[in-house]
């Protein structure tokens, strides 16, 4: 019994010497030549004050597409310095009646912040399937628990802008109708796995650029 007791104890003394390492070290910039791990990066050997800094969301995205919005990432492997530090960030821009669909960030929260025009964003509860959903304006943010379906679109007459912050330097991205539309995944498995008709399915692969 006092062996069994004495465990915890002891393996809390093992893991303690790792956790002062890593408190004990400032900062890890990836090293991008590198493979990423669970752990993230390794640290890059030489490390300047511009690896600490990103000019990349000072510009709009592209919203010329299907979805008339467009994702600016400032995820690690763009911004070196997040690396480690369990942090990232994004720009969002949607064009007046675009959309970003249902969609899951499988290792980060977002916490959304609204600079201009109109969002309307939601999330669904993985319990109950409970929408919580919300019209922001400029000023106004909103987060978005890890690995909940979430979506915004543009409720205004003017394009919409909102920078984005995650809980993670590589949050992970999959829209539930890309998966389910853009790619090879036969359709007759589409429409068990849907209950949606042959002809729906078939037509949204089309749109989305899918097979099969």
């Amino acid at each position: 019994m006092a062996n069994a007791m004495l465990l915890p104890v002891l393996l809390s003394f093992l893991i303690l010497p790792f956790s002062a390492m890593a408190l004990t070290q400032d900062f890890c910039v990836a090293d991008l030549s590198c493979s990423d791990t669970p752990a993230g990066y390794p640290c890059k050997a030489s490390v300047t004050a511009g690896d600490f800094a990103y000019h990349g969301l000072a510009t709009a995205g592209n919203t010329t597409n299907l979805i008339k919005a467009a994702v600016t990432p400032a995820f690690v492997g763009q911004f070196p310095g997040v690396n480690g530090l369990g942090i990232s960030a994004a720009r969002l821009d949607i064009a007046v009646g675009g959309v970003v669909p249902l969609h899951t960030h499988p290792a980060a929260s977002e916490l959304l912040f609204v600079t201009e025009g109109t969002i309307l964003a939601g999330f669904i509860s993985s319990g109950a399937n409970t929408p919580y959903t919300k019209t922001l304006y400029p000023g106004d943010i909103m987060v978005f628990p890890q690995g909940l379906l979430h979506y915004q679109y543009n409720g205004g007459s003017t394009p919409a802008v909102a920078l984005v912050a995650f809980g993670g330097p590589n949050p992970g991205l999959q829209i539930t109708d890309f998966a389910l539309f853009a790619n090879n995944l036969p359709s007759p498995v589409v429409e068990k796995v849907t209950f949606l008709d042959d002809a729906t399915v078939k037509k949204l692969k089309s749109v989305l650029g899918g097979s099969g």
